[in-house]
């Protein structure tokens, strides 16, 4: 815990963080922390006691005999690798100079002499573990990532006025009138200018290397030939609006010949640039930060529009029609070490929809993709915003975050008939608001430190499953009805999804028969994994035989012998009524939906 899978990686060789290893009474795993900080702020957590225990033994790096030094980015770097030292015979410098990917992180040291000597080299203070205990961290949590939803769709905004002011440069050249041909007006008109180009067809492949504007008046088509890249742009702030695009060339993956900054070839992420980016695309923009593509369609294509190092730029109003087979097609829009906005754009039948690369900050809102394998695809993408977008039967996955990104928000999205709904991982992240139905898996909870809540989880085969192995994940005030399984749980341990006395609205999950409390919590935990509770929204009987005193004595000597719990979720205070009315409105699921006033299955 503690680090995200990309800032791992991407430390030097010689870079050895501080670390603890935490013994818990209840949890059977050895649990490791990246930052004693990140231990101090986890203990702390509502939940955190419930679910792991109490820590029995603490360890953490001893840098008293490692030749310690910070290299230039504050990293901590050792001659030696650290010993493991018990955490409450050590001295830790606090507020030094030494980072951390996440920020400030604290030094332990064995030897009191020792912390002294780093503290007063570095600007440090020197704690106790009991003051250490107590000391106040800043950390980048989901709470964090949720309160900042409206800042990043304000700063979307910013990013798309600043990049359709583009569209006011004034006209300087006129295919038909000035140039015969839409290439000889690009090479002619000045920087910072409108090349204007008539209703028609244009049987070119083209290359913008300064930043204009290009504007197609009426229906204007231009068509590559069916060889490579139809338009390839190089220059910052160019503008591509108000085109059809046809006849792309078919290669699906490049040989690593870029245009502009070309990478380093030698390096894996380079070779996997020049593989993903270098295919042929209806449009092209390399090394070219601040473009805009606005009212494009593109037709046919392996890659409808590929942005490759060219941050701040925005795609908008785009439709991405790609080639019959999926094989053939790539991806509709890709971004690869591009921050982008992509908004109100349309991607139908290709491989992945939207794919992005090393590109945090992207914001992908109110798009449509339908009839593709993957919808939204983040690959090494942090710090990014998914909203509103309408993602319609794909074949594999709906929305899939991999490869460990850290403080992603996705919300207010609708992701129907897929294999997976919404496959986030990572940590630290937000998922709020969506609406997960008619799925095989409605919702994967495979990420660390996220909050999941307010979304509704609705006619899916299994309506959550969760592998994760740490149990640090809040999930709350979710809806899930008519899954045919609300809830699954791999190897590991006991999950609680629970936020103090909120929980989730599990269809099925009544009072007993009879009882007409007007309480808006149901009188018993409910667990979505055990064999009674699973069965309780879909055969009747169910609610009388969960109140079996042979049951409730099982389950509470289950409940306190840590082994006995592993590979099982137990909402604590499950709510009576759908925590979100608004998302259930006007569908099929709010009908379906039991309440606490229900006194039997009878009465649904």
């Amino acid at each position: 815990m503690g680090l995200a899978l990309e800032d791992e990686r991407g430390l030097e060789e010689e870079v050895e963080l501080p670390k603890a290893q935490v013994f818990y009474s209840q949890y059977e795993y050895v649990v490791g922390y990246y930052g004693l900080e990140t231990f101090v702020t986890a203990q702390r957590s509502e939940g955190h006691t419930q679910q792991f225990g109490y820590p029995l033994t603490i360890y953490v790096s001893d840098y008293s005999a490692t030749d310690i030094e910070l290299n230039a980015d504050g990293y901590p770097t050792v001659d030696n690798q650290p010993a493991w030292h018990d955490a409450e015979d050590a001295w830790y410098v606090s507020e030094s100079d030494a980072v951390a990917p996440g920020g400030d992180t604290v030094m332990p040291f064995s030897d009191r002499e020792d912390a002294h000597a780093f503290a007063e080299t570095h600007d440090g203070i020197v704690l106790t573990w009991d003051e250490l205990l107590e000391a106040e961290f800043e950390t980048d949590e989901a709470t964090a990532v949720r309160d900042r939803v409206d800042d990043q769709h304000r700063e979307g905004d910013q990013r798309v006025e600043a990049a359709t002011a583009l569209r006011d440069r004034p006209v300087s050249t006129v295919v038909g009138e000035d140039t015969d041909t839409v290439q000889e007006a690009l090479e002619e008109a000045p920087a910072n200018t409108t090349v204007l180009v008539p209703d028609g067809e244009y049987e070119e492949r083209l290359e913008i290397d300064r930043p204009l504007t290009l504007v197609g008046e009426g229906n204007v088509t231009i068509d590559g030939g069916d060889n490579g890249t139809v338009i390839t742009a190089t220059a910052e702030r160019t503008a591509i609006t108000g085109l059809e695009i046809v006849g792309s060339g078919s290669e699906r993956l490049g040989d690593g010949d870029l245009p502009g900054d070309d990478p380093d070839s030698d390096d894996w992420d380079g070779t996997f640039e020049g593989n993903y980016a270098g295919g042929d695309a209806g449009i092209g923009v390399h090394s070219a930060p601040g473009a805009l593509i606005e009212d494009v369609t593109v037709d046919d294509a392996p890659s409808g529009v590929i942005l490759r190092r060219s941050g701040e730029s925005v795609v908008r109003n785009v439709t991405i029609d790609s080639p019959d087979d999926l094989e053939d097609g790539h991806t509709g829009i890709l971004a690869f070490r591009s921050p982008v906005v992509i908004e109100d754009s349309t991607v139908l039948d290709g491989r992945d929809a939207i794919y992005t690369h090393r590109s945090p900050d992207t914001i992908i809102r109110n798009n449509h993709l339908e009839e593709n394998r993957l919808g939204v695809h983040l690959m090494h993408t942090s710090d990014s915003l998914l909203a509103e977008n309408q993602v319609r039967n794909q074949s594999n996955t709906g929305i899939y975050i991999m490869t460990g990104p850290e403080r992603n928000a996705i919300v207010d999205n609708v992701v129907q008939n897929a294999d997976y709904a919404l496959f986030p991982s990572g940590s630290s992240s937000y998922i709020a608001g969506n609406v997960l139905t008619d799925s095989h898996v409605g919702l994967r909870v495979d990420a660390t430190d996220t909050l999941y809540e307010r979304n509704v989880i609705a006619g899916n085969e299994i309506g959550a499953q969760t592998r994760a192995m740490l149990p640090t994940n809040q999930v709350t005030a979710n809806d899930f009805i008519d899954n045919e399984i609300h809830a699954e749980a791999g190897t590991g341990p006991l999950r609680i999804w629970t936020d103090g006395e909120s929980g989730n609205y599990w269809q099925g999950a009544l009072p007993f028969p009879g009882d007409r409390s007007a309480e808006t919590t149901v009188d018993r935990a409910y667990s979505p994994t055990a064999p009674i509770d699973q069965r309780l929204h879909r055969v009747d009987g169910t609610p009388t035989l969960s109140r079996a005193p042979g049951l409730e004595a099982l389950s509470g000597f289950q409940g306190t012998v840590p082994g006995m719990r592993t590979g099982s979720i137990v909402d604590l205070a499950p709510t009576c009524e759908p925590n979100n009315p608004d998302l259930l409105e006007g569908t099929v699921w709010a009908d379906r939906a039991w309440s606490c006033d229900r006194t039997s299955h009878e009465a649904q």
